[in-house]
């Protein structure tokens, strides 16, 4: 079998996403650390491998993967043991609202490149935090309301889903830009409970810093 390795970024909430979700299938990868902030994303060996130029970049069973949820959709569908996406269609859906309710409404806007465009087009030294603080504030009251209703333990049921592998780096992020998360009890319990499970904490970012 050919070695897994995942290019990514330590602080990457795509990153981390994949991070979890290979932890929780138990594969073994090589970390190939690619330095955002040094701009290892924009050299040309790495625009051959990924031509958008982001992280991550996983490469498994002999094919080079892109975007991370289109990455776990693929090891969801090629390693349906671990139920990362629930075996029904219509739950199945369901988990997909709520991680695409992170990864396409959060987090693109709250993006590194995005938020370093935006320092460009403004004097104000608060501007980034303003910013990060009002979207990433904002969708998670959105998620807390859809996540609301769910039964179980987790986003969906009683183990983590795709929604979780979402939820928790956003979570990370939302600590670091200073959100106020106390009204949002049910994120905070879930992304609690996925703090004790193994294949989260090795993934987290500050266990994978070089």
């Amino acid at each position: 079998m050919s070695e897994v390795v995942l290019y990514d970024y330590w602080r990457s909430s795509a990153s981390y996403r994949v991070r979890i979700a290979l932890n929780l299938l138990g594969v073994n990868y090589k970390a190939v650390p690619t330095n955002l902030l040094e701009g290892a994303h924009k050299t040309p060996d790495y625009l051959t491998l990924n031509p958008q130029g982001f992280v991550p970049t996983l490469v498994i069973d002999g094919k080079t993967l892109t975007q991370s949820l289109a990455i776990i959709e693929y090891l969801a569908e090629t390693r349906p043991e671990c139920r990362l996406l629930p075996s029904d269609i219509a739950d199945r859906q369901k988990v997909r609202a709520l991680a695409y309710a992170v990864a396409m409404d959060i987090h693109p806007i709250c993006n590194m490149h995005v938020a370093t465009h935006l320092m460009t087009m403004t004097d104000k030294a608060d501007a980034r935090e303003a910013w990060m603080q009002h979207f990433i504030a904002d969708g998670l009251g959105k998620l807390e309301a859809m996540i609301a209703g769910a039964g179980g333990t987790f986003s969906f049921g009683d183990a983590p889903t795709m929604a979780d592998l979402c939820l928790v780096p956003q979570l990370y992020n939302a600590r670091r830009w200073g959100v106020d998360l106390t009204h949002l009890k049910r994120i905070v319990d879930i992304d609690a409970r996925c703090a004790e499970l193994p294949a989260f904490q090795a993934a987290h970012p500050d266990r994978v810093k070089p």
